[in-house]
């Protein structure tokens, strides 16, 4: 069974402030020293968890984008996070999954968070996005997306394991203030998905004076954590072994006895 290597950076970020994000990141990931297959930055990484789309948000041909691309060539790696995007007359909190060779993924966040305004500033996807990294399925989400199970449930598949993925990604701009939720529900989707989660949030306060505290994670498919930072910037890098994933599977088998739904996309 294959292994993935992943960097998570846990980071405050310059509110509204695109080419400072990305200086800083570029000088974060040029620190890294372990090798590494994919490298995860938090939520609207260029810009804040920001409600001025008409102001800040690019196209797919724009800056950042075209930041990503040269970053993922130059180290080989895959990167990946989400930035406020603009298509058409509409506007997107899009993931966006570059691979080393240009080629992308994208998902547009479904579930926008109507507490903070963003459902009236963007425009929500409809489709998921499952990756695939060296034999590796990889369900990508973002934020709030983690408050609804049945967005990240598996779903029965055809295949060497007869599930739809090994790895759930949530990117976040999550507040301090509800960190416990954070928490324990990035723990619930490890466990009733049977798969390793990684959760990375952004540190210190936004534009708003909302406090970020971080809590980025990484969960095995049995629920236990192997890696939570708190209230500080962090680079951090682990291994993941697919292995790991399929003995659960084989040891406690109750994906027999689930039920059967069809997720509408």
């Amino acid at each position: 069974m294959s292994s993935l290597t992943c960097t998570i950076i846990q980071s405050n970020l310059h509110w509204e402030n695109r080419d400072a994000n990305l200086k800083m990141f570029e000088d974060k990931i040029n620190s890294i020293k372990e090798k590494t297959e994919v490298i995860i930055l938090p939520e609207m990484f260029t810009t804040g968890f920001s409600m001025q789309p008409g102001t800040f948000a690019e196209t797919m041909d724009g800056p950042a984008v075209e930041w990503m691309k040269r970053i993922s060539a130059q180290k080989k790696v895959i990167l990946c996070g989400s930035i406020m995007m603009k298509e058409g007359d509409k506007f997107y909190n899009r993931f966006i999954w570059m691979l080393p060779n240009g080629q992308f993924g994208a998902y547009n966040k479904k579930h926008l968070f109507a507490y903070a305004g963003e459902d009236k500033h963007y425009t929500a996807g409809s489709k998921r996005l499952i990756a695939s990294a060296k034999g590796w399925k990889i369900n990508t989400q973002v934020c709030y997306d983690l408050r609804f199970p049945v967005w990240a449930r598996q779903q029965k598949q055809n295949g060497e394991n007869g599930l739809e993925y090994d790895l759930l990604i949530y990117v976040a701009n999550w507040p301090q203030r509800r960190n416990h939720a954070w928490k324990t529900l990035l723990t619930a989707r490890a466990i009733e998905n049977q798969c390793f989660v990684i959760g990375v949030n952004r540190v210190g306060n936004d534009g708003k004076e909302i406090y970020h505290s971080g809590d980025s994670m990484v969960i095995n498919p049995m629920g236990e954590v192997l890696y939570h930072k708190a209230d500080e910037e962090d680079i951090f890098t682990i291994t993941l072994e697919k292995s790991e994933v399929e003995d659960v599977r084989v040891k406690i088998p109750f994906w027999a006895d689930a039920d059967p739904f069809l997720i509408l996309e």
